[in-house]
């Protein structure tokens, strides 16, 4: 009953609970906090998306914030052209980051282990240096975004609550899909290529079409929270792409628990709180958050999940 509870609990705790910030923002005039947890939702989808491979097939890209970098400018770079439609700007930036998902997957792919990780890094660093070297778009200094992108000509991205609840609907999704996919059968396979990928070979099956759809799905979703990025900001940066990025986005999969799509959420909730609370009292803030995570990767197995399902026996 216990295990029940926390498996079906937790998630609609956690949605209902971020249904709620527009009312508080609303009640107590606090625009800071939806801006705020616009933020976390949006770094929450790409730490969805990266949980997807790395806790489903343990494929751990390095790299995964390319496509982040890639739906940004998507955005961006038609905004420059003035094309502000949504409706032509994600599908471009859905479409750019799926190529270039299914390029690099499947020569990634190719690989296992650490050979896995430094190439899918070395395609993220490409695509960081091609960033900055376009001088038409900003360069090193980024490009600026001089408004958001406009819905069927209604104020949905340039509202504060309305976007926020757009990307919050959008999380939701990713989510529900994400779920049914990984209790089907290709969710199975993928199981099954992290536990013992020869017994899927001797029975018949090639889990090379599986692993690189999921990889191309995972970067579809990381460019759609690219392209939201750009929308709330209305500023694209090469550091959207940079090894950095993707570094996060692996302590947010690790620290909210790593094989649970609800727990990168959690994940990233938690380390943009700590980031938000920590740079408060220093800049080195990372000094104080680097053994605090230590000490999670040690003591709780299971992240934040592992702790909350501990707590509930």
């Amino acid at each position: 009953m216990t295990r029940l509870l926390n498996n079906k609990a937790i998630p609609v705790i956690l949605f209902l609970a971020l249904a709620l910030v527009p009312l508080y923002s609303s009640v107590f005039d606090d625009r800071f906090v939806l801006l705020f947890a616009t933020r976390i939702l949006i770094l929450a989808l790409a730490a969805l998306s990266l949980d997807f491979i790395l806790g489903l097939g343990a494929m751990v890209s390095f790299g995964h914030a390319a496509y982040l970098g890639l739906g940004a400018y998507a955005v961006g770079i038609l905004a420059a052209h003035d094309i502000w439609d949504a409706w032509i700007s994600f599908p471009v930036a859905i479409l750019v980051s799926a190529i270039f998902a299914a390029i690099t997957g499947a020569i990634s792919l190719k690989t296992r282990g650490v050979y896995f990780i430094m190439i899918t890094l070395a395609f993220g660093q490409m695509a960081y240096y091609t960033a900055t070297s376009l001088s038409a778009y900003g360069g090193d200094d980024g490009l600026t975004m001089w408004g958001r992108s406009e819905f069927f000509g209604t104020d949905l991205f340039a509202n504060d609550t309305s976007f926020y609840l757009l990307v919050l609907a959008i999380l939701l999704g990713a989510y529900a899909l994400l779920k049914r996919i990984a209790a089907s059968r290709f969710g199975r396979v993928l199981k099954g290529v992290r536990q013992n990928e020869a017994r899927l070979h001797a029975l018949g099956i090639d889990p090379f079409g599986y692993r690189l759809a999921a990889f191309v799905i995972a970067g579809v979703l990381a460019g759609i929270a690219g392209a939201l990025m750009a929308n709330q900001t209305e500023f694209v940066s090469p550091a959207y792409m940079s090894w950095h990025r993707s570094g996060e986005l692996i302590v947010m999969v690790v620290l909210g628990g790593l094989g649970y799509l609800h727990g990168a959420i959690l994940g990233a909730i938690a380390y943009l709180m700590l980031e938000e609370v920590l740079s408060g009292y220093t800049q080195h803030w990372r000094l104080i958050f680097g053994p605090l995570l230590i000490l999670v990767v040690l003591y709780a197995r299971g992240g934040i999940l592992g702790l909350i399902k501990g707590r509930a026996k």
